[in-house]
Order: C-alpha cells, then structure tokens, then sequence
C-alpha cells in the first residue's frame, strides 16, 4: 500500500515539477484582507471529508491571504453547480468546486491543475447488488463488457458518462447523486461505477448496514481523468491561491501526508493487483490533462506488473 502510494506522490510532483519552478515565489507581495474570506464550496464536496481536507491544507499553506472559513453551498446538481460558477452574474454565490476535468471546464472555468486524489478519480469499481455479482464473473475485456449488456449507472452531468457511452458502454442516469443509489436498489442498473477513492466512503454512508450493497471484487475500470479544483472565471485571487497552497503542501510532503491519510485505506483494500483491468479512452480531456492522465494509467500498469511478478 504505502509503496503504491509513494509511486503516487512521486508521479505527481514529476507532473508538477515544471509548473512549480515555473511559479516559484508566486503569492509574494498578496496583501492580507483585513476581513477573513469565507469560501462557499459545493456542497457534495464540503461532504467529502477527503475533499474539504484538501480545500483547507491549500488555503492554511497560503497565510499572506488573510483568514479563512469554509461554508457549505445549497444541494445543486453538478451541472447546476458548474453553471453558477462560471455564470459570474450570478446571485447563487459558489466559490470552489472539485470535479473530473474536461477540455469545455478547463475553458470556462479557472482550473488549478493538481489531481486531488492522486490521480485515482478514473480509477473504477462497481457498486452491485449481491444478487448481481454473477453477471461479472466472466468479463475479462471490453468486448466481454459489451456483450454483456451489463449497464452503469451515472451522474446525467458527469464526464464519466460521456466516457462510458464513447466506450459503447450502456449508461442508466440521474441528476441527483442520492437518487442513484435508490435505483441501484431497484435494479434499474447492474453496475454503479465509483472511483476508488469514493467507493469505501460511499458504501459506508449510503449501506451502514453493509446487507444491500456490496463492492464486486473482480474488475477495475481505468481512464485518464483527473479530478481538479476549480473557482469562478474572474476569481483569479482564490484560483492563485489554491494553486500556491497546493504548490506549497507538494513541496513540504503535506500533500503526500494527504494522499495516505485519506486514500491509503482504498488502495489497500480492494485488491488491485488481483483484479481485471478494462482501460477505457477518454476522448474530452484537453491535452495537458490527457498527459496527466495518461501518466497516472502507465502508473497504475508498472504497479500491477510489479504485483503480479512477486
């Protein structure tokens, strides 16, 4: 676990190398607002422990900015979300959000390019209902996967849907994240596709039980998408400070520190190294993040290898 991890963090600041020499020194001469600031950040992610962790580890590296506090936004969709922040007339007020990238939210959004959670977003497992787990048994490709006629489940605004679909994948969506649970329960699809940074915290609030839902322990889905911290187009202060903080948390090792603390678990847990691996394309990336991604699935490859070959 711990090895898979630090092949993470060192992947990443390879990546980030260029950009960090690059903006070295950036932040100096900020004023302090004299008032603290209060970010407003979406609601599915001031819910993720994970996520509101890092929003707080980059703006706490970044002091020169003045204090802070953190406010949870109203319950939107993350279509609705995305509009209201780049709609800056807009009286919803949204500060930050953290989404999988794609080329249209790379341009109408201001993106701060570090994969929060290592790179792992497009790294998926099937959330299933026991009585469905047959049906993957005897998949081993992606051709087995379609002919399977096996449907995922999806958020209607999510880029993973796109993905799928562009795959030849069926997918079955909804608005609302929430919703989506009810109708795996109601088999209207056979398969919810999670990333594994999500997966273990997604089961323990939505099957606190753990007797409905279950993690199928035999396929991994893997496609570059890496999931990013955006602010509204004309909020270049709280971007630049995001990304400095972020910067910053890289060069200290905070951010590796992040990366086992709240990942570490997943990684160790759902056997990578024993399961299937069906790369999917992504064809929405822009092309400094399909090199991110592409980077994280060559990662993913030579530690699976080095699993299989001990």
């Amino acid at each position: 676990m711990l090895s898979a991890l630090r092949n993470a963090t060192t992947l990443l600041s390879f990546i980030l190398l260029p950009f960090l020499l690059a903006s070295a020194g950036a932040g100096a001469g900020i004023e302090s607002d004299s008032q603290p600031r209060e970010y407003t950040l979406w609601y599915r992610n001031y819910d993720n422990q994970a996520t509101l962790a890092l929003v707080k580890l980059a703006l706490s590296h970044t002091p020169e900015y003045g204090e802070f506090s953190i406010r949870r936004s109203e319950e939107l969709t993350q279509g609705r979300a995305l509009k209201e922040l780049a709609d800056t007339r807009s009286s919803t007020r949204l500060d930050i959000a953290n989404v999988a990238t794609t080329a249209e939210r790379e341009d109408e959004l201001n993106e701060i390019p570090v994969p929060v959670d290592g790179g792992l977003l497009g790294f998926r497992v099937c959330l299933v209902l026991p009585k469905n787990l047959e049906k993957f048994e005897n998949i081993n490709n992606l051709e087995d996967l379609r002919e399977s006629n096996i449907s995922i489940g999806q958020g209607a605004h999510w880029p993973d849907t796109s993905i799928l679909e562009a795959n030849g994948i069926p997918v079955i969506t909804h608005t609302r994240y929430e919703i989506l649970f009810r109708m795996l329960r109601n088999d209207r699809f056979d398969c919810f596709a999670r990333g594994i940074s999500e997966v273990l915290y997604d089961k323990a609030a939505h099957d606190p039980a753990e007797k409905e839902l279950v993690i199928e322990p035999h396929l991994l889905f893997a496609y570059p998408m890496p999931s990013y911290l955006f602010t509204a187009p004309d909020d270049s202060k709280t971007a630049q400070r995001l990304r400095v903080g972020l910067e910053r948390a890289i060069q200290d090792g905070s951010f590796g520190d992040y990366l086992k603390t709240w990942y570490g678990r997943p990684v160790a847990e759902l056997g990578l190294d024993q399961r299937t691996v069906i790369i999917l394309k992504n064809p929405f990336l822009s092309e400094a993040s399909r090199n991110v991604g592409r980077r994280a699935l060559e990662d993913l490859d030579r530690r699976i290898k080095r699993f299989q070959d001990r």
